[in-house]
Protein backbone atom coordinates (compact mmCIF):
# COMPACT_ATOMS: atom_id res chain seq x y z
CA UNK A 1 0.00 0.00 0.00
CA UNK A 2 1.39 4.06 -1.02
CA UNK A 3 2.34 6.13 1.83
CA UNK A 4 -0.06 9.12 2.44
CA UNK A 5 3.77 10.76 1.84
CA UNK A 6 3.99 9.79 -1.34
CA UNK A 7 6.98 7.26 -0.89
CA UNK A 8 8.65 9.52 2.07
CA UNK A 9 8.13 7.57 5.37
CA UNK A 10 6.72 9.86 8.09
CA UNK A 11 3.52 11.19 8.97
CA UNK A 12 1.47 13.39 7.14
CA UNK A 13 2.26 17.29 7.80
CA UNK A 14 -0.89 20.06 8.67
CA UNK A 15 0.80 22.50 6.53
CA UNK A 16 -0.50 26.40 6.75
CA UNK A 17 0.97 28.96 4.62
CA UNK A 18 -1.46 31.81 5.71
CA UNK A 19 1.40 34.74 5.42
CA UNK A 20 1.03 35.37 9.20
CA UNK A 21 -1.96 37.77 8.44
CA UNK A 22 -3.85 39.49 11.33
CA UNK A 23 -7.13 40.41 10.78
CA UNK A 24 -9.38 42.00 13.70
CA UNK A 25 -12.99 42.15 13.45
CA UNK A 26 -14.36 45.09 14.89
CA UNK A 27 -17.97 44.24 14.03
CA UNK A 28 -20.65 40.67 13.31
CA UNK A 29 -19.92 39.78 10.05
CA UNK A 30 -17.52 37.08 8.60
CA UNK A 31 -14.08 36.93 8.29
CA UNK A 32 -12.70 34.40 4.87
CA UNK A 33 -9.32 32.47 5.42
CA UNK A 34 -6.68 32.89 2.71
CA UNK A 35 -6.40 29.97 0.42
CA UNK A 36 -3.10 28.17 1.91
CA UNK A 37 -4.42 28.70 5.67
CA UNK A 38 -5.01 25.72 7.41
CA UNK A 39 -4.22 26.99 11.23
CA UNK A 40 -4.68 30.05 12.96
CA UNK A 41 -4.58 31.47 16.36
CA UNK A 42 -7.54 33.99 17.54
CA UNK A 43 -8.98 35.87 20.03
CA UNK A 44 -12.75 36.39 21.16
CA UNK A 45 -13.35 39.29 23.06
CA UNK A 46 -16.79 40.13 24.50
CA UNK A 47 -18.39 43.57 25.08
CA UNK A 48 -17.88 44.99 28.38
CA UNK A 49 -19.86 46.28 31.67
CA UNK A 50 -21.52 49.77 31.67
CA UNK A 51 -20.65 51.42 34.66
CA UNK A 52 -23.02 51.72 37.50
CA UNK A 53 -24.70 55.10 38.11
CA UNK A 54 -24.69 57.39 41.15
CA UNK A 55 -21.35 56.45 43.27
CA UNK A 56 -21.51 53.62 40.97
CA UNK A 57 -18.95 50.30 40.58
CA UNK A 58 -16.91 50.43 37.21
CA UNK A 59 -18.19 47.83 34.50
CA UNK A 60 -16.77 44.52 34.25
CA UNK A 61 -14.38 43.83 30.99
CA UNK A 62 -16.12 41.23 28.38
CA UNK A 63 -14.37 37.87 28.45
CA UNK A 64 -11.07 37.14 26.84
CA UNK A 65 -10.61 33.95 25.49
CA UNK A 66 -7.34 33.05 23.13
CA UNK A 67 -7.25 29.68 20.95
CA UNK A 68 -3.70 28.79 19.55
CA UNK A 69 -3.39 26.33 16.60
CA UNK A 70 -6.73 25.62 15.49
CA UNK A 71 -7.65 23.99 11.94
CA UNK A 72 -9.86 25.74 9.80
CA UNK A 73 -9.75 26.13 5.56
CA UNK A 74 -8.39 27.80 3.23
CA UNK A 75 -10.61 30.29 1.09
CA UNK A 76 -13.87 29.82 3.84
CA UNK A 77 -15.72 32.41 5.21
CA UNK A 78 -16.17 32.07 8.60
CA UNK A 79 -18.56 33.73 10.55
CA UNK A 80 -17.26 36.20 14.19
CA UNK A 81 -19.91 37.91 16.12
CA UNK A 82 -18.46 40.70 17.73
CA UNK A 83 -20.29 41.74 21.01
CA UNK A 84 -21.62 45.28 21.95
CA UNK A 85 -21.01 47.00 24.90
CA UNK A 86 -23.41 47.65 27.82
CA UNK A 87 -24.73 50.68 28.31
CA UNK A 88 -24.85 52.17 32.34
CA UNK A 89 -26.28 49.26 34.02
CA UNK A 90 -26.14 47.02 31.54
CA UNK A 91 -24.52 43.78 31.06
CA UNK A 92 -22.11 43.92 27.81
CA UNK A 93 -22.87 41.18 25.39
CA UNK A 94 -21.03 37.91 24.39
CA UNK A 95 -18.84 37.56 21.27
CA UNK A 96 -18.17 34.17 19.36
CA UNK A 97 -16.24 32.44 16.41
CA UNK A 98 -16.00 28.66 15.53
CA UNK A 99 -18.32 28.16 18.17
CA UNK A 100 -16.39 29.58 20.88
CA UNK A 101 -17.68 32.61 23.35
CA UNK A 102 -16.62 35.05 25.42
CA UNK A 103 -19.14 36.43 27.80
CA UNK A 104 -20.20 39.84 28.28
CA UNK A 105 -18.48 41.90 31.11
CA UNK A 106 -20.67 42.08 34.14
CA UNK A 107 -22.31 45.49 34.76
CA UNK A 108 -21.19 47.68 37.63
CA UNK A 109 -23.70 48.10 40.78
CA UNK A 110 -25.65 51.39 40.53
CA UNK A 111 -28.89 53.05 41.74
CA UNK A 112 -31.05 52.04 40.64
CA UNK A 113 -29.65 48.70 41.87
CA UNK A 114 -29.40 46.17 38.59
CA UNK A 115 -28.56 42.50 39.39
CA UNK A 116 -26.41 41.76 36.59
CA UNK A 117 -23.14 41.84 38.47
CA UNK A 118 -21.62 38.91 36.91
CA UNK A 119 -19.74 38.32 33.62
CA UNK A 120 -16.71 37.70 31.88
CA UNK A 121 -15.02 39.65 34.50
CA UNK A 122 -17.91 41.50 37.40
CA UNK A 123 -18.67 44.40 37.69
CA UNK A 124 -17.42 46.74 41.01
CA UNK A 125 -19.52 46.52 43.75
CA UNK A 126 -21.05 49.55 45.57
CA UNK A 127 -22.32 50.27 49.35
CA UNK A 128 -21.94 47.36 50.96
CA UNK A 129 -22.54 45.00 48.56
CA UNK A 130 -19.75 43.19 46.97
CA UNK A 131 -18.69 42.91 43.37
CA UNK A 132 -19.99 40.55 40.67
CA UNK A 133 -17.80 37.06 39.58
CA UNK A 134 -16.02 36.67 37.00
CA UNK A 135 -15.78 34.26 34.82
CA UNK A 136 -19.61 32.86 34.53
CA UNK A 137 -18.88 30.78 31.65
CA UNK A 138 -16.93 28.46 33.64
CA UNK A 139 -14.03 28.52 31.55
CA UNK A 140 -10.50 27.04 31.73
CA UNK A 141 -8.38 28.57 31.56
CA UNK A 142 -10.57 31.91 33.05
CA UNK A 143 -11.80 34.32 30.66
CA UNK A 144 -11.91 37.11 33.75
CA UNK A 145 -11.70 38.11 37.32
CA UNK A 146 -14.52 39.11 39.89
CA UNK A 147 -14.58 42.69 40.18
CA UNK A 148 -13.95 45.07 43.56
CA UNK A 149 -15.77 45.61 46.50
CA UNK A 150 -17.28 48.59 48.09
CA UNK A 151 -17.44 49.85 51.76
CA UNK A 152 -20.18 51.46 53.58
CA UNK A 153 -21.44 53.99 54.43
CA UNK A 154 -23.19 54.55 51.40
CA UNK A 155 -22.21 57.85 49.43
CA UNK A 156 -19.03 58.29 51.68
CA UNK A 157 -16.73 56.39 49.87
CA UNK A 158 -16.95 55.36 45.54
CA UNK A 159 -17.56 51.95 44.00
CA UNK A 160 -14.97 49.22 43.38
CA UNK A 161 -13.63 48.90 40.31
CA UNK A 162 -14.68 46.45 37.85
CA UNK A 163 -12.83 43.06 36.83
CA UNK A 164 -10.02 42.59 34.00
CA UNK A 165 -9.21 39.94 32.08
CA UNK A 166 -5.69 40.02 34.01
CA UNK A 167 -6.64 40.66 37.61
CA UNK A 168 -9.61 41.41 40.03
CA UNK A 169 -11.24 44.76 40.05
CA UNK A 170 -9.92 46.84 43.68
CA UNK A 171 -11.66 47.50 46.29
CA UNK A 172 -12.39 50.81 46.77
CA UNK A 173 -9.53 52.31 49.70
CA UNK A 174 -10.14 55.67 51.00
CA UNK A 175 -10.00 58.72 49.64
CA UNK A 176 -10.04 57.14 46.39
CA UNK A 177 -12.89 54.82 44.42
CA UNK A 178 -11.57 51.53 43.34
CA UNK A 179 -9.51 51.38 39.57
CA UNK A 180 -10.69 48.81 37.23
CA UNK A 181 -8.52 45.43 37.10
CA UNK A 182 -6.13 45.29 34.21
CA UNK A 183 -6.54 43.64 30.98
CA UNK A 184 -4.31 41.26 29.10
CA UNK A 185 -1.74 41.51 27.10
CA UNK A 186 -1.88 39.40 23.77
CA UNK A 187 0.69 40.11 21.45
CA UNK A 188 2.87 37.21 21.89
CA UNK A 189 0.36 35.23 19.92
CA UNK A 190 -0.53 37.96 17.33
CA UNK A 191 2.30 39.87 16.55
CA UNK A 192 3.33 41.50 14.48
CA UNK A 193 0.53 44.30 14.98
CA UNK A 194 -2.86 43.91 16.72
CA UNK A 195 -4.80 47.53 17.69
CA UNK A 196 -4.73 49.00 21.10
CA UNK A 197 -0.97 48.29 21.60
CA UNK A 198 -2.16 44.23 22.17
CA UNK A 199 -3.76 44.89 25.83
CA UNK A 200 -7.65 44.22 26.10
CA UNK A 201 -10.42 43.88 28.24
CA UNK A 202 -9.43 46.24 31.35
CA UNK A 203 -12.06 46.96 33.94
CA UNK A 204 -14.04 50.20 34.50
CA UNK A 205 -12.98 52.42 37.62
CA UNK A 206 -15.55 52.99 39.79
CA UNK A 207 -17.38 56.26 40.77
CA UNK A 208 -16.14 58.71 43.59
CA UNK A 209 -18.58 59.21 45.98
CA UNK A 210 -18.89 62.59 48.36
CA UNK A 211 -15.93 65.24 49.14
CA UNK A 212 -14.69 65.44 45.35
CA UNK A 213 -13.70 61.67 46.17
CA UNK A 214 -11.72 60.80 43.07
CA UNK A 215 -13.11 58.02 40.60
CA UNK A 216 -10.51 54.89 39.91
CA UNK A 217 -8.95 54.78 37.35
CA UNK A 218 -9.63 52.17 34.28
CA UNK A 219 -7.49 48.95 34.37
CA UNK A 220 -5.22 48.91 31.54
CA UNK A 221 -6.89 47.66 27.95
CA UNK A 222 -9.99 50.06 27.78
CA UNK A 223 -11.15 50.06 31.22
CA UNK A 224 -13.10 53.69 31.46
CA UNK A 225 -12.42 56.00 34.67
CA UNK A 226 -15.18 56.45 37.07
CA UNK A 227 -16.32 60.17 37.73
CA UNK A 228 -15.17 62.38 40.44
CA UNK A 229 -17.64 62.83 43.17
CA UNK A 230 -19.69 65.99 43.18
CA UNK A 231 -17.80 67.63 40.51
CA UNK A 232 -19.27 69.62 37.25
CA UNK A 233 -18.74 66.14 35.24
CA UNK A 234 -20.71 63.05 37.39
CA UNK A 235 -21.08 60.69 34.20
CA UNK A 236 -18.24 57.85 33.60
CA UNK A 237 -16.05 57.90 31.51
CA UNK A 238 -17.19 54.80 28.26
CA UNK A 239 -14.72 52.18 27.86
CA UNK A 240 -12.56 51.72 24.48
CA UNK A 241 -14.41 50.54 21.29
CA UNK A 242 -13.75 47.79 20.13
CA UNK A 243 -11.15 46.54 23.30
CA UNK A 244 -14.45 44.67 26.15
CA UNK A 245 -13.39 47.21 28.34
CA UNK A 246 -16.00 48.23 31.07
CA UNK A 247 -17.53 51.37 31.44
CA UNK A 248 -16.13 53.58 34.68
CA UNK A 249 -18.66 54.16 37.43
CA UNK A 250 -20.80 57.71 37.89
CA UNK A 251 -19.84 60.03 40.72
CA UNK A 252 -22.26 61.02 43.58
CA UNK A 253 -23.63 64.37 43.12
CA UNK A 254 -26.90 65.36 40.92
CA UNK A 255 -28.07 64.13 37.74
CA UNK A 256 -26.69 63.42 35.33
CA UNK A 257 -24.43 60.39 37.06
CA UNK A 258 -24.84 57.96 34.79
CA UNK A 259 -22.10 54.96 34.48
CA UNK A 260 -19.84 54.86 30.75
CA UNK A 261 -20.26 52.59 28.70
CA UNK A 262 -18.99 49.61 28.31
CA UNK A 263 -16.36 49.13 25.01
CA UNK A 264 -17.51 46.86 22.08
CA UNK A 265 -15.71 43.40 21.66
CA UNK A 266 -13.36 42.16 19.31
CA UNK A 267 -12.16 39.03 17.30
CA UNK A 268 -8.58 38.69 16.04
CA UNK A 269 -7.18 36.08 13.94
CA UNK A 270 -3.64 35.35 12.99
CA UNK A 271 -3.33 33.14 10.04
CA UNK A 272 -0.70 30.81 10.38
CA UNK A 273 2.55 29.82 8.43
CA UNK A 274 3.44 26.73 9.47
CA UNK A 275 5.46 24.09 7.96
CA UNK A 276 7.82 20.86 9.61
CA UNK A 277 8.72 17.56 8.42
CA UNK A 278 9.51 16.29 4.85
CA UNK A 279 7.15 16.80 1.65
CA UNK A 280 7.12 14.67 -1.48
CA UNK A 281 8.37 16.91 -4.41
CA UNK A 282 4.63 16.14 -5.88
CA UNK A 283 3.18 18.22 -2.99
CA UNK A 284 6.04 20.84 -3.59
CA UNK A 285 4.97 21.33 -7.11
CA UNK A 286 1.31 21.77 -6.07
CA UNK A 287 2.14 24.38 -3.59
CA UNK A 288 4.52 26.20 -5.67
CA UNK A 289 1.98 26.17 -8.90
CA UNK A 290 -0.59 27.56 -6.29
CA UNK A 291 1.01 29.71 -4.65
CA UNK A 292 0.88 28.58 -1.42
CA UNK A 293 4.43 27.20 -0.71
CA UNK A 294 6.01 29.27 1.91
CA UNK A 295 8.83 32.21 0.85
CA UNK A 296 10.32 34.50 2.47
CA UNK A 297 8.82 37.71 3.37
CA UNK A 298 10.07 40.79 2.69
CA UNK A 299 10.34 43.22 5.58
CA UNK A 300 10.86 46.92 5.27
CA UNK A 301 12.74 49.16 8.28
CA UNK A 302 10.81 52.35 9.02
CA UNK A 303 11.07 55.87 10.43
CA UNK A 304 7.96 57.28 11.39
CA UNK A 305 6.32 60.26 12.74
CA UNK A 306 2.73 59.69 14.45
CA UNK A 307 0.85 62.80 15.43
CA UNK A 308 -2.50 62.27 17.10
CA UNK A 309 -5.56 64.82 16.52
CA UNK A 310 -5.35 67.78 18.97
CA UNK A 311 -8.06 68.97 21.45
CA UNK A 312 -11.09 71.21 21.73
CA UNK A 313 -10.38 74.71 22.92
CA UNK A 314 -12.43 76.13 25.36
CA UNK A 315 -15.57 77.94 25.14
CA UNK A 316 -16.97 81.20 26.97
CA UNK A 317 -20.36 81.73 28.68
CA UNK A 318 -20.91 85.49 27.48
CA UNK A 319 -20.43 88.75 29.49
CA UNK A 320 -18.65 89.30 32.71
CA UNK A 321 -16.77 85.32 32.43
CA UNK A 322 -13.12 84.80 31.98
CA UNK A 323 -11.71 83.31 28.82
CA UNK A 324 -11.20 79.68 27.56
CA UNK A 325 -8.73 77.64 28.22
CA UNK A 326 -6.36 76.16 24.97
CA UNK A 327 -6.48 72.71 23.85
CA UNK A 328 -3.34 70.18 23.88
CA UNK A 329 -2.06 69.07 21.38
CA UNK A 330 -1.96 65.20 20.01
CA UNK A 331 0.65 63.54 21.53
CA UNK A 332 3.80 63.16 19.23
CA UNK A 333 5.85 60.29 18.71
CA UNK A 334 8.63 59.38 16.01
CA UNK A 335 11.85 57.46 15.77
CA UNK A 336 13.21 59.97 13.07
CA UNK A 337 15.89 61.23 13.50
CA UNK A 338 18.09 58.53 15.16
CA UNK A 339 15.37 56.26 16.73
CA UNK A 340 14.49 52.66 16.74
CA UNK A 341 12.95 51.91 13.37
CA UNK A 342 9.73 49.75 13.20
CA UNK A 343 10.57 46.74 10.99
CA UNK A 344 7.21 45.17 9.69
CA UNK A 345 7.10 42.10 7.29
CA UNK A 346 4.72 42.18 3.29
CA UNK A 347 1.52 42.58 4.06
CA UNK A 348 -1.09 45.66 4.55
CA UNK A 349 -1.28 47.46 7.80
CA UNK A 350 -4.31 50.00 9.10
CA UNK A 351 -2.94 53.42 9.40
CA UNK A 352 -5.10 55.45 11.85
CA UNK A 353 -4.84 59.29 11.78
CA UNK A 354 -6.61 61.07 14.51
CA UNK A 355 -9.48 63.24 14.32
CA UNK A 356 -8.95 66.93 16.26
CA UNK A 357 -11.67 67.07 19.20
CA UNK A 358 -15.11 69.19 19.23
CA UNK A 359 -14.63 72.27 20.50
CA UNK A 360 -15.78 73.34 23.91
CA UNK A 361 -19.56 74.58 24.57
CA UNK A 362 -20.25 77.91 26.19
CA UNK A 363 -21.52 77.08 29.84
CA UNK A 364 -19.10 77.34 32.62
CA UNK A 365 -17.33 74.07 33.84
CA UNK A 366 -17.57 72.46 29.81
CA UNK A 367 -14.88 70.94 28.27
CA UNK A 368 -13.35 70.30 24.65
CA UNK A 369 -13.78 67.21 23.36
CA UNK A 370 -9.91 65.32 23.49
CA UNK A 371 -8.56 64.15 20.38
CA UNK A 372 -8.58 60.84 19.08
CA UNK A 373 -5.81 58.74 18.73
CA UNK A 374 -3.62 58.12 15.94
CA UNK A 375 -1.77 54.68 15.30
CA UNK A 376 1.01 53.17 12.98
CA UNK A 377 1.41 49.43 13.85
CA UNK A 378 2.38 49.11 17.69
CA UNK A 379 3.42 53.16 18.34
CA UNK A 380 -0.13 55.27 19.62
CA UNK A 381 0.13 58.26 20.17
CA UNK A 382 -3.10 60.13 22.64
CA UNK A 383 -5.44 62.63 21.64
CA UNK A 384 -4.64 66.01 23.09
CA UNK A 385 -6.99 67.07 26.04
CA UNK A 386 -9.65 70.08 25.89
CA UNK A 387 -9.71 73.22 27.12
CA UNK A 388 -12.35 74.14 29.54
CA UNK A 389 -14.66 77.33 29.78
CA UNK A 390 -14.68 80.32 31.76
CA UNK A 391 -14.50 78.45 35.59
CA UNK A 392 -15.29 75.26 37.02
CA UNK A 393 -13.84 72.04 38.95
CA UNK A 394 -12.94 69.60 36.18
CA UNK A 395 -11.50 65.84 36.57
CA UNK A 396 -8.85 64.82 35.03
CA UNK A 397 -10.83 64.58 31.77
CA UNK A 398 -8.45 66.92 29.67
CA UNK A 399 -5.28 64.70 29.95
CA UNK A 400 -3.95 63.67 27.10
CA UNK A 401 -0.85 63.65 24.62
CA UNK A 402 -0.55 67.30 25.70
CA UNK A 403 -2.60 68.58 28.28
CA UNK A 404 -5.27 70.69 27.85
CA UNK A 405 -5.39 74.40 29.95
CA UNK A 406 -6.44 75.05 32.90
CA UNK A 407 -9.00 77.94 34.20
CA UNK A 408 -8.97 79.77 37.50
CA UNK A 409 -10.46 76.95 40.31
CA UNK A 410 -9.16 74.36 37.70
CA UNK A 411 -6.57 71.81 37.52
CA UNK A 412 -4.42 71.59 34.41
CA UNK A 413 -4.00 68.85 32.16
CA UNK A 414 -1.61 66.30 32.13
CA UNK A 415 0.28 65.81 29.47
CA UNK A 416 2.21 62.35 28.35
CA UNK A 417 -1.09 60.56 29.13
CA UNK A 418 -0.53 57.64 28.79
CA UNK A 419 3.03 57.85 29.43
CA UNK A 420 5.56 56.82 26.84
CA UNK A 421 9.09 57.03 26.61
CA UNK A 422 10.31 59.80 25.37
CA UNK A 423 7.08 61.57 26.57
CA UNK A 424 4.72 62.44 23.65
CA UNK A 425 3.75 65.61 25.34
CA UNK A 426 3.57 68.09 28.03
CA UNK A 427 0.91 69.45 30.35
CA UNK A 428 -1.30 72.77 29.91
CA UNK A 429 -0.71 76.21 31.64
CA UNK A 430 -2.81 77.06 34.61
CA UNK A 431 -5.35 79.64 34.79
CA UNK A 432 -5.50 82.71 36.67
CA UNK A 433 -7.72 85.41 37.35
CA UNK A 434 -9.85 85.91 34.42
CA UNK A 435 -7.45 84.09 31.53
CA UNK A 436 -7.21 80.40 30.73
CA UNK A 437 -3.66 78.58 30.35
CA UNK A 438 -2.72 77.94 27.03
CA UNK A 439 -3.01 74.19 25.87
CA UNK A 440 0.33 72.19 26.30
CA UNK A 441 2.70 71.01 22.83
CA UNK A 442 5.16 68.28 22.15
CA UNK A 443 7.93 70.53 22.78
CA UNK A 444 6.66 72.90 25.83
CA UNK A 445 4.47 73.09 28.61
CA UNK A 446 1.33 75.50 27.93
CA UNK A 447 2.24 78.97 29.00
CA UNK A 448 0.02 80.50 32.52
CA UNK A 449 -2.32 82.57 31.79
CA UNK A 450 -1.67 86.21 33.80
CA UNK A 451 -4.21 88.63 35.21
CA UNK A 452 -6.53 89.34 32.68
CA UNK A 453 -4.74 87.77 29.57
CA UNK A 454 -4.48 83.96 28.58
CA UNK A 455 -1.48 82.38 28.51
CA UNK A 456 0.25 81.11 25.06
CA UNK A 457 0.34 77.71 23.71
CA UNK A 458 3.22 75.42 24.62
CA UNK A 459 5.72 74.76 21.01
CA UNK A 460 5.55 71.92 19.13
CA UNK A 461 8.37 70.18 17.68
CA UNK A 462 9.71 70.66 14.19
CA UNK A 463 10.54 67.18 12.12
CA UNK A 464 12.17 66.56 8.95
CA UNK A 465 11.31 63.31 8.20
CA UNK A 466 9.66 64.52 5.11
CA UNK A 467 13.03 66.12 3.97
CA UNK A 468 12.52 69.55 4.96
CA UNK A 469 11.23 70.62 8.45
CA UNK A 470 8.09 71.36 9.61
CA UNK A 471 6.77 71.92 12.97
CA UNK A 472 3.55 69.57 14.77
CA UNK A 473 1.62 69.19 17.85
CA UNK A 474 1.61 73.19 19.05
CA UNK A 475 -0.83 74.29 22.03
CA UNK A 476 -4.25 76.16 21.31
CA UNK A 477 -3.97 79.74 22.55
CA UNK A 478 -5.81 80.04 26.12
CA UNK A 479 -8.61 83.36 25.80
CA UNK A 480 -8.75 86.23 28.68
CA UNK A 481 -11.14 88.38 30.16
CA UNK A 482 -9.40 91.56 28.00
CA UNK A 483 -6.38 89.92 25.91
CA UNK A 484 -5.68 86.52 24.47
CA UNK A 485 -2.44 84.69 24.66
CA UNK A 486 -0.82 83.34 21.28
CA UNK A 487 -0.74 79.99 19.95
CA UNK A 488 1.97 77.29 20.00
CA UNK A 489 4.19 77.26 16.69
CA UNK A 490 2.92 73.65 15.28
CA UNK A 491 -0.48 74.91 14.46
CA UNK A 492 -2.00 75.84 17.52
CA UNK A 493 -5.60 77.45 17.37
CA UNK A 494 -5.80 81.50 18.13
CA UNK A 495 -7.82 82.66 20.83
CA UNK A 496 -10.27 85.05 19.87
CA UNK A 497 -13.86 85.49 19.10
CA UNK A 498 -14.23 83.38 17.24
CA UNK A 499 -11.53 81.07 18.35
CA UNK A 500 -9.70 79.56 16.10
CA UNK A 501 -9.53 75.74 15.36
CA UNK A 502 -5.78 73.88 15.32
CA UNK A 503 -4.02 73.47 11.83
CA UNK A 504 -5.55 70.44 9.93
CA UNK A 505 -3.03 67.59 9.48
CA UNK A 506 -0.66 69.45 12.38
CA UNK A 507 -2.49 68.07 15.42
CA UNK A 508 -2.90 71.35 16.83
CA UNK A 509 -4.76 72.41 19.85
CA UNK A 510 -8.09 74.44 19.71
CA UNK A 511 -7.62 78.20 20.59
CA UNK A 512 -9.96 79.18 23.59
CA UNK A 513 -12.96 81.97 23.49
CA UNK A 514 -11.71 85.17 23.99
CA UNK A 515 -12.30 88.32 25.05
CA UNK A 516 -14.21 87.18 28.28
CA UNK A 517 -16.59 90.63 28.05
CA UNK A 518 -17.56 89.27 24.20
CA UNK A 519 -21.06 87.44 23.66
CA UNK A 520 -20.63 83.81 24.49
CA UNK A 521 -19.48 81.12 22.05
CA UNK A 522 -17.29 77.80 21.70
CA UNK A 523 -13.88 77.37 21.26
CA UNK A 524 -12.02 76.22 18.10
CA UNK A 525 -11.77 72.86 17.34
CA UNK A 526 -8.49 70.75 17.33
CA UNK A 527 -6.57 70.02 14.36
CA UNK A 528 -6.13 66.28 12.97
CA UNK A 529 -3.42 64.66 12.70
CA UNK A 530 -0.94 62.94 10.57
CA UNK A 531 1.03 59.51 10.15
CA UNK A 532 4.40 59.91 8.25
CA UNK A 533 6.32 56.40 7.43
CA UNK A 534 10.11 56.66 5.74
CA UNK A 535 11.64 53.64 4.13
CA UNK A 536 14.43 52.82 2.68
CA UNK A 537 14.68 53.42 -1.44
CA UNK A 538 14.48 50.20 -2.69
CA UNK A 539 11.18 48.96 -0.55
CA UNK A 540 8.16 48.66 -2.65
CA UNK A 541 5.50 50.51 -0.68
CA UNK A 542 1.88 51.61 -1.66
CA UNK A 543 -1.05 53.26 0.33
CA UNK A 544 -4.44 53.94 0.01
CA UNK A 545 -7.07 56.05 -0.04
CA UNK A 546 -5.97 57.92 -2.91
CA UNK A 547 -5.83 60.84 -0.69
CA UNK A 548 -2.50 59.65 0.76
CA UNK A 549 0.56 59.44 -0.82
CA UNK A 550 4.00 58.31 -1.38
CA UNK A 551 7.03 60.20 -2.88
CA UNK A 552 10.71 59.31 -3.54
CA UNK A 553 12.92 62.14 -1.99
CA UNK A 554 15.99 63.61 -3.82
CA UNK A 555 19.59 63.08 -3.11
CA UNK A 556 21.23 63.61 -0.32
CA UNK A 557 18.08 61.68 1.02
CA UNK A 558 18.82 58.84 -0.96
CA UNK A 559 15.68 58.08 -2.69
CA UNK A 560 14.26 56.75 0.24
CA UNK A 561 10.42 56.82 0.24
CA UNK A 562 8.24 58.77 2.08
CA UNK A 563 4.18 57.60 2.89
CA UNK A 564 1.82 60.71 4.10
CA UNK A 565 -1.10 59.49 5.62
CA UNK A 566 -3.65 62.67 6.11
CA UNK A 567 -6.76 60.79 6.38
CA UNK A 568 -7.02 56.46 7.53
CA UNK A 569 -6.08 54.01 5.15
CA UNK A 570 -3.70 51.17 4.55
CA UNK A 571 0.26 50.81 3.60
CA UNK A 572 0.29 47.96 1.79
CA UNK A 573 4.49 46.22 1.60
CA UNK A 574 5.27 44.07 -1.12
Amino acid sequence: MGSPNGGIIGVVNPTSFGKCTVTSQTSSGSLTTQPGTRLINYAVIAGGGGGGADVGGGGGAGGLRIFENQSVCGATAYPATVGAGGASNTKGSTSTFLSNSASGGGTGNGSPAPTLFPGGSGGGGRFSVAGGTGNIGGYTPSEGNNGGNSIPPFGCFGGGGGGGSAAVGTTTTPPTAGPGGAGTNITPYFSPTIPNSGVFAGGGGGGGGTSSQPGGTGGTGGGGAGAKGCAPVRCGTAGTVNTGGGGGGGGEGASPKVGGAGGSGIVIVKELNKASGSWPLSAQFKSQKSGTWPRLLASVSFDYLVVAGGGGGGGNPGPGNNGGSGGGAGGYRTSFPGGTKLTLQEGSYPITVGGGGAAGATPAGSIGTSGTPSIFSTITSAGGGGGISSTGNIPSDNDGGSGGGGVQGCRVGSGNTPPSSPPQGNPGGAGAGSGGGGGGGAGATGGAASGSTGGNGGAGSANSISNSPITYAGGGAGGGYAAAGSPGPGGGGTAGSPAGAGSANTGGGGGGRSPGNSAGGTGGAGGSGIVIVRAPGPSNISVSPGTNTVTTLPAPAGGCKVATFTVSGDLTIS
